[in-house]
């Protein structure tokens, strides 16, 4: 009445050892996750420099740049030339961004014990809370 089942369960074939995809380390994971958090933060600093140009800003997106190119084995990466954006109320908005993403980043760095890019992350952070005031992070 029933025919047997011909494919291995799929539940077994998890557990099982496969060449047929390439297997990350936990290590690798995160710096993948760590460089796209960074870089992120990077895009929105870029965003923020095009807004308001200050020399604390062009040195995080330094700083971000080189520790982005070393989570990625020497690949830099994109960046957007600075434009001036039509809406200067916008600022807020992005500090409050680039305030969560390096929140992240340092979640992500605390956890792989990136200490360099724990304390940059850190940086970035109170520049960003400074930026818009503790009420405004507070409240969105």
């Amino acid at each position: 009445m029933y025919e047997p089942i011909r494919t291995k369960s799929v539940h077994t074939m998890a557990g099982a050892p496969s060449s047929d995809f390439p297997h990350r380390s936990r290590e690798e994971e995160l710096d993948i996750q760590l460089a796209g958090h960074l870089a992120a933060l990077l895009a929105v600093t870029d965003e923020i420099r095009a807004l308001a140009p200050s020399a604390d800003l062009d040195a995080g997106a330094d700083r971000l740049t080189e520790q982005v190119t070393r989570l990625r084995g020497g690949t830099a990466p994109v960046r957007a030339p600075a434009a001036a954006a039509p809406h200067a109320s916008r600022l807020a908005t992005l500090h409050r961004r680039a305030h969560a993403l390096a929140g992240r980043a340092l979640v992500v760095a605390a956890s792989r014990a990136d200490t360099a890019a724990a304390i940059l992350s850190a940086e970035r952070m109170d520049a960003h809370a400074l930026a818009v005031g503790p009420r405004e992070l507070a409240t969105h």
